[in-house]
């Protein structure tokens, strides 16, 4: 184990994520994987990536490939990748330090010997007086005997000592050594607990500060407790609010399912980018409290200061009607701002292999075309298969042929305005202002408004009134396939 963290200042920081690959990739991890990211952008310092996977009863190879996916979907990336799993005999040298210090204590008593990191009933038991009194000559007499210990952390409980720490969200934290439970270090079985374990990775790997969610503000007591015993100076800790759904209760895989998990987001059509922006929302604010921020932006002006105290609602309906309903309204908004605010070529290749995972046969050609159409009109990447399905098949699906009559008209004007179509189109060159002038020419000729011209067409060639801009719309679907729909049109009216 190297003491580079304790001999030596930091200049930039270090920080990691350790999530444990117990289940898909949770917003609220995913968050605090975007918050240490930005952090050490922010301030030029190192970003660690490191699997907790010593739970070898929970982890599953399921898990590790969903946080990967999640990860990769972000595509933010990391400087340094580490496996807990891969680092026993340092956990263990880590513990054996502290254990030499008479800082630790081996506990024989079954009850206290297995897997469980918590003792006692309700967590009101703090220590057995019987095994941390023990002599050391009886504790390694009965240690070679075979008998089976956890070794216990000898936790500080005379004289009024108290266990202090600063965080950069919460403030000054305390604790009295008297209400820290001598907690294990390892179980019986020599395998190290979460606390060992993190503390001794998170020293040896040199971390600065550790960004996490309040949920391990309690834990924290603790790990100051064994940094010191092993020598280290801790590093500083930011503590996160937590995301929590409407009612309040904390966001939970086991209670709110797939809405938790990020490749869900990914797999309705938001943009990483977006869904980024959104995370950072919860729970951190710039301080001109704009909302729609590039990772650039977010680089730039990310500080643990902006870091709110509250927990962050996430904001989603339960049950949800609808799909849109499953997701919080203000990421939704978020997510169609920035498709706004891409170049259309790079929406366009985002768009085409969705359209080709639904089965259409759409040249990216094409979809370069049709993306500046729809562009404004979607709100998520999936809508593209009902914002722009008219363009992508050869039939459209029926719909009721009393769409094509417009308002104040009659299906002998309707049949007037698709035979007058018809005739005219087929002479008119297929872009914009000639179709324009083409078709307004027209509705003069039959004596109607634009609009009693524009609707039969727009209806007979894409199945409904809703849609992009009409003299575009026949551009792109070319002279062909507008000349046929305007005939089957015509033989759907009496």
């Amino acid at each position: 184990m190297s003491n580079a963290s304790h001999s030596s200042p930091i200049d930039k920081p270090r920080v990691r994520f350790a999530p444990s690959p117990t289940g898909f990739l949770h917003v609220g991890s995913a968050r605090t994987f975007i918050f240490n990211w930005l952090y050490a952008r922010h301030n030029n310092g190192t970003m660690i990536l490191r699997l907790d996977d010593t739970d070898v009863e929970r982890n599953t190879d399921a898990s590790v490939n969903s946080i990967f996916e999640g990860l990769k979907w972000l595509g933010l990336g990391w400087d340094e990748e580490y496996k807990q799993s891969d680092r026993g005999p340092l956990h263990r040298q880590t513990a054996q330090t502290i254990f030499e210090k008479g800082l630790a204590y081996r506990d024989f008593t079954p009850a206290h010997t297995g897997d469980s990191e918590k003792s006692g009933a309700q967590g009101t038991w703090l220590f057995n007086p019987g095994m941390r009194e023990m002599s050391r000559e009886e504790s390694d007499r009965r240690a070679a005997a075979g008998e089976p210990f956890a070794l216990r952390f000898r936790v500080p409980r005379d004289g009024g000592q108290v266990v202090r720490f600063a965080d950069a969200v919460y403030g000054d934290q305390m604790k009295a050594g008297a209400d820290i439970e001598d907690f294990a270090l390892l179980r019986s079985d020599g395998n190290p607990t979460y606390h060992l374990a993190s503390c001794a990775d998170d020293a040896d790997l040199r971390i600065s500060h550790i960004i996490r969610g309040q949920d391990h503000l309690s834990n924290t007591f603790k790990h100051v407790l064994i940094f010191e015993a092993a020598g280290y100076t801790p590093p500083k800790f930011a503590h996160l609010p937590l995301l929590v759904a409407p009612d309040g209760t904390k966001l939970s895989k086991r209670r709110h399912g797939p809405v938790v998990s990020v490749t869900t987001y990914r797999d309705a059509g938001f943009l990483s980018e977006a869904f980024i922006n959104f995370l950072c929302l919860l729970g951190w604010s710039p301080k001109d409290d704009r909302t729609k921020l590039s990772l650039q932006e977010l680089v730039a002006i990310f500080s643990l200061e902006g870091i709110n105290r509250a927990n962050a609602v996430v904001n989603f309906k339960e049950p949800a009607a609808t799909a849109e309903e499953t997701f919080d309204p203000k990421a939704i908004w978020l997510n169609a701002e920035h498709i706004r605010g891409l170049a259309v070529e790079d929406l366009s290749q985002r768009l085409l292999p969705i359209v080709h995972e639904a089965g259409f046969n759409v040249a990216p050609e094409k979809m370069l075309q049709i993306t500046p159409l729809i562009r404004e009109r979607i709100k998520l990447l999936k809508e593209v298969l009902t914002a722009a399905d008219f363009f992508f098949v050869d039939q459209l699906p029926p719909y009721d042929p009393a769409e094509l009559i417009p308002q104040k008209g009659d299906a002998a004007m309707t049949k007037r305005v698709l035979e007058k179509a018809s005739a005219v189109l087929p002479n008119t060159e297929f872009k914009h202002d000639p179709l324009d002038q083409a078709l307004r020419g027209a509705a003069q000729e039959l004596g109607l408004k634009a609009g009693q011209m524009f609707q039969p067409i727009r209806v007979a060639v894409c199945g409904r009134k809703n849609a992009p801009g009409l003299f575009e719309t026949l551009e792109v679907l070319g002279k062909p396939v507008v000349l046929q729909r305007i005939q089957q049109a015509l033989t759907k009216l009496p």
